[in-house]
């Protein structure tokens, strides 16, 4: 397997026979993602947890399924052996995908809990990142994307450490991207709000809110795509949610009386 995606113009990629790494491919935006790259011609390595379905999602798109866990120490670095190891000719584009949650009062969330997400959400994909990205800049293309949450842009009441990890990995790859700027490589974050996966129910909690509906994963699958094609450095999913973001940091004020009085420890 080896990898021919070239980028057009500055942070735009060619799909088309690149070999792309998604983590959290098992389930939910990361299995929609894979369907969505292998539908555009990528050749694809896939890694989650859970190896059944990890399986599955490989012989639907064809791709490869590489096994590891994000959350021990080591984990990210032996998945990025595996993929530099599989893939041969290097890996073109890297999807920071896979994240877990927990929702409940601060106090609550067990030390080894805190430790899990800041491995996986945070640790994890900036470990991938140093390791995958310098063959990108080599061969002078390449793409990664970050998916965070409209929660690291705004905080969300009863999910601070998850907030906390995932504003981390969006000013990491702001950084990268201007760090990367000139080389051929491009950076994007796509900001998801509510989505139709199984998220909720593994943080602990079910979504508990009529309204923002949760949007299908498909909707950000094509988001991310979309955003290694065409280099877009930030895209929110649904679109709207741009508007809270933009408030949250243009009037921090309103924003912090309008979250006090409509907020919902449920989100």
């Amino acid at each position: 397997m080896t990898g021919s995606g070239g980028a057009r113009k500055y942070g735009a990629m060619r799909l088309d026979g690149a070999v792309a790494l998604v983590t959290g491919a098992s389930s939910g935006i990361g299995a929609a993602t894979a369907t969505a790259l292998a539908g555009a011609g990528t050749s694809l390595l896939l890694s989650g947890r859970d190896e059944a379905r990890l399986a599955e999602v490989a012989g639907r798109t064809g791709g490869v399924a590489l096994r590891c866990d994000l959350a021990v120490p080591g984990g990210a670095a032996d998945l990025a052996w595996q993929a530099l190891t599989t893939a041969g000719g290097g890996i073109d584009i890297l999807v920071n995908n896979a994240g877990l949650g927990w929702a409940g009062p601060v106090g609550e969330i067990p030390a080894a809990k805190v430790t899990e997400l800041a491995t996986v959400n945070l640790a994890a994909p900036i470990e991938l990142t140093r390791l995958l990205v310098p063959g990108m800049i080599e061969r002078g293309r390449g793409g990664v994307a970050f998916v965070s949450s409209i929660a690291g842009v705004t905080g969300v009441r009863g999910e601070a450490v998850y907030a906390a990890t995932k504003a981390g990995l969006a000013t990491f790859a702001e950084s990268l991207g201007y760090e990367l700027h000139g080389r051929g490589v491009g950076v994007s974050v796509i900001v998801p709000a509510v989505i139709d996966t199984p998220f909720f129910s593994r943080r602990g909690r079910p979504y508990g809110r009529a309204r923002p509906a949760p949007v299908p994963a498909e909707r950000v699958a094509a988001a991310i795509v979309s955003a290694l094609e065409h280099g877009r450095p930030v895209v929110y999913v649904p679109r709207w949610m741009r508007i809270p973001a933009w408030l949250h940091g243009a009037a921090p004020g309103t924003f912090r009386a309008l979250a006090a009085r409509f907020g919902d420890p449920g989100y």
